[in-house]
């Protein structure tokens, strides 16, 4: 199971983080069907976002790993992270 937070207030770049890392699990989930379940959590608290060392949004943690901050990376280096973190869990 990943756990996987957007950290941010909600500006336009938070949403696009968003997206595209809903696009990445969308793409794990057609190569990998059986190996995976993901919950997608924004973090808009600042008080919440403050526990991960960030200094700028958007942000994205998974399985409570800070991954990126202050900027939107593609849709392949999140699949990258996200594959990381499934074979570390396993």
């Amino acid at each position: 199971m990943l756990t996987i937070k957007v950290l941010g207030s909600g500006c336009t770049n938070c949403q696009l983080l968003e997206q595209k890392t809903t696009q990445a699990l969308e793409g794990l989930a057609e190569e990998r069907p059986e190996e995976f379940e993901a919950t997608i959590l924004k973090v808009t608290e600042h008080q919440e976002i403050k526990k991960y060392p960030i200094m700028f949004t958007p942000g994205l943690v998974v399985n409570e790993k800070l991954v990126s901050a202050g900027r939107v990376p593609s849709v392949e280096e999140i699949k990258g992270w996200l594959v990381q973190a499934l074979a570390e869990s396993a």
